[in-house]
């Protein structure tokens, strides 16, 4: 499972960088105070050859490789260009750099459904919306996706009472 602790850092490496990203699947949710866990971090990267390149960057230095591939290959700027899932295995944990999510939007098309939050340290991440996860969920359908969804809508709940 991957920690609070190594995900927060996979976050602040990309940030520092400056990798264009957003913040997706359960991972999402735990920013906006769902009570879940992941064993993994989701986040969907703007597919343009600069941000790739200093995604790349960040990849090599935690070590980036395909999960369950015994070759131990790494990622290639073809491989985040398109639209397709990049399932890694780094030193702080598993992350995956999707290239779409819901319905194949990709980093341009989500913007306009996020949150900027701040990190320890000062520096800021995109994170989907909490509406806007809950209703992917929806759509995908899948049993794990729709499992989580009381406690994604319970946290919207909450937190449109919170002032």
């Amino acid at each position: 499972m991957l920690t609070c602790a190594r995900f927060a850092e996979i976050l602040r490496l990309l940030a520092d960088h400056d990798v264009e990203f957003v913040v997706v699947g359960m991972t999402a949710g735990i920013l906006h105070g769902a009570p879940v866990t992941t064993v993994d971090l989701d986040v969907v990267h703007r597919r343009s050859p600069e941000n790739v390149a200093r995604l790349l960057g960040v990849l090599a230095g935690l070590g980036a490789v395909y999960r369950h591939d015994p070759r131990q290959l790494r990622p290639a700027e073809s491989h985040l260009l398109g639209p397709g899932h990049q399932l890694l295995t780094t030193t702080h944990g598993d992350l995956d750099c999707l290239g779409t999510i819901d319905q194949e939007r990709g980093y341009e098309e989500l913007l306009g459904q996020t949150v900027e939050m701040t990190l320890t340290g000062g520096r800021t991440v995109r994170v989907l919306s909490l509406p806007a996860l809950i209703e992917a969920k929806e759509r995908s359908g899948r049993p794990k996706d729709l499992a989580v969804l009381p406690v994604l809508r319970a946290t919207l709940d909450e937190v449109k009472r919170t002032p």
